[in-house]
């Protein structure tokens, strides 16, 4: 049973998930960052163990329902993601002197008539949005092309805004289709890929069914030379014609005269030029090429492809608002993409998230010198943590507990919580610190309770829908990371 699922099918779901953000009852989604700690081979508790990569080479993380706990372990902070955070984008083409463009095809992958060979465009592409068809100018415009010359260089860059087919001198015909807004530039164009939008002019301006292009697939024989006018457009359209020229009794040429409207498919048959004035002609064949549903213009996002979505985010040292939920000590090599979280036991709201644990310490005896990266120990509890940030002013110690030894697991092989006025004391600085039972207030915006805070990030819950392991990023207080995910439905 042979199926298919269509770009339109692709298309929408990519607007459903962008919907997902501004519907009645929203998701609220949030971009994490996470595993302050080295790719390596780890051990378990039950000394066994696993192998996650080197700093260099990451592994891929699994999609497993393991994977999906282990994410809460190491996650150091997280930022909302909002509607303006987000859009629909398209590869990125940028206009290129000497390069041979597809040209727009409504029938790339089916059979070329009379055969059992589908046809490819000039690139290879066998559908449509595999295709190179449209570029990106230096101005930022977006171009359709819609014929590419017979598979010519392309060697005139297009410009201008018209809603009329745009002949350059190198003859190649192409639709303008939108510009990329100053907003677009600057937060959904990256290498790869950029923003796309329908422009409500263009799309106003647009034919439901009209025929600008026909091409010759066979020029055929014996036909009257000369310039043969109103021949026919046929099919389910109406009032299409063209002119025919024929030169040493064959088709050189087909001009567009009248793009008729209404057409799905439309044949030019070799009757009708014989008709015009060519005579004898046998053995022509000319494709008429269809436009989208609307016309060229009509929807920028369907035409294109839009089956990419690109969030971009951006994180600004620590965050200023809340200065206590990022770190800058630390790098990180893990994002994720976290929908529907739960913060303190109610639903997120909150901007930013904090990700670590963190303990305050009694200021008197004066806690040592901790040092980030290092393993602490609570004797009395057995508790294991591992040190993601320590704030001498304000005397509190961020960490993490993961299911490995030297980094959560306690002797036996459990992962227990740091509790009461034991000692924590780090096991490479030697540094020791006692929590403060009376620290019940919110310090650097960490609300601590007898001393103690947990995450933000209620562990396990929400649903991590986008996952990536990464080479160390290293954070600093006068630093930005721009952050752009591509998402492919």
């Amino acid at each position: 049973m042979p199926a298919i699922i269509t770009n339109k099918f692709r298309i929408n779901n990519s607007e459903q998930f962008l919907e997902s953000f501004t519907e009645s009852s929203p998701n609220i989604y949030y971009l994490g960052i996470g595993k302050p700690q080295a790719h390596a081979t780890q051990t378990r508790g039950d000394s066994r163990t696993e192998n996650l990569g080197t700093e260099t080479s990451p592994l891929t993380p699994p999609d497993s329902v393991s994977e999906e706990f282990y994410v809460f372990d190491d996650a150091l902070a997280a930022k909302k993601i909002t509607s303006s955070d987000i859009q629909q984008v398209i590869p990125r083409r940028n206009w290129t002197t000497g390069t041979v463009y597809d040209m727009y095809r409504h029938d790339y992958g089916a059979f070329i008539t009379g055969t059992s060979t589908t046809l490819t465009a000039n690139s290879g592409a066998s559908s449509l949005f595999d295709a190179t068809f449209f570029v990106m100018s230096s101005a930022f415009n977006v171009y359709k092309c819609l014929d590419n010359n017979s598979n010519a260089n392309s060697t005139v860059e297009p410009t201008g805004t018209s809603t009329s087919i745009l002949t350059t001198a190198d003859g190649y015909k192409w639709k303008y289709m939108y510009t990329l807004s100053s907003s677009q530039q600057a937060n959904f164009l990256s290498t790869d890929f950029m923003g796309v939008a329908t422009n409500s002019t263009v799309a106003s301006a647009a034919v439901d069914g009209a025929i600008n292009i026909v091409k010759i697939k066979t020029a055929g024989s014996g036909g009257t030379n000369g310039t043969h006018t109103s021949v026919p457009i046929r099919g389910d359209g109406s009032s299409g014609t063209v002119t025919v020229t024929i030169s040493s009794n064959a088709i050189s040429a087909v001009t567009v005269t009248n793009v008729g409207s209404g057409y799905t498919f439309g044949y030019i048959r070799v009757a009708d030029i014989n008709t015009a004035g060519g005579g004898s002609l046998s053995g022509a064949e000319l494709d008429c090429i269809i436009e989208p549903k609307g016309g060229h213009g009509k929807n920028a996002i369907e035409e294109l492809g839009g089956v990419f979505i690109m969030l971009n985010a951006t994180f600004t040292g620590a965050e200023a608002a809340n200065s206590g939920d990022f770190t800058v000590s630390n790098d990180f090599r893990k994002l994720f993409l976290l929908r529907d979280p739960n913060s303190g036991g109610s639903a997120a709201s909150a901007t930013t998230l904090r990700g670590t644990k963190a303990i305050r310490f009694k200021s008197s005896p004066t806690p040592g010198a901790f040092v980030v990266d290092e393993e602490i120990n609570q004797t009395s509890t057995g508790a294991v943590g591992k040190i993601v940030e320590y704030d001498s002013t304000n005397r509190i110690l961020y960490y993490i507990q993961t299911r490995f030894n030297d980094e959560g697991l306690d002797a036996n092989g459990n992962l227990t919580a740091f509790s009461g006025e034991n000692v924590v004391t780090g096991q490479t600085s030697s540094a020791t610190g006692t929590p403060d039972p009376d620290s019940d207030s919110a310090v650097n915006n960490v609300s601590f309770t007898n001393g103690y805070a947990p995450s933000e990030i209620d562990a396990d819950s929400g649903d991590i829908i986008y996952l990536e392991s990464r080479t160390p990023i290293s954070r600093a207080s006068d630093q930005t990371e721009n952050v752009k995910l591509i998402v492919e439905f």
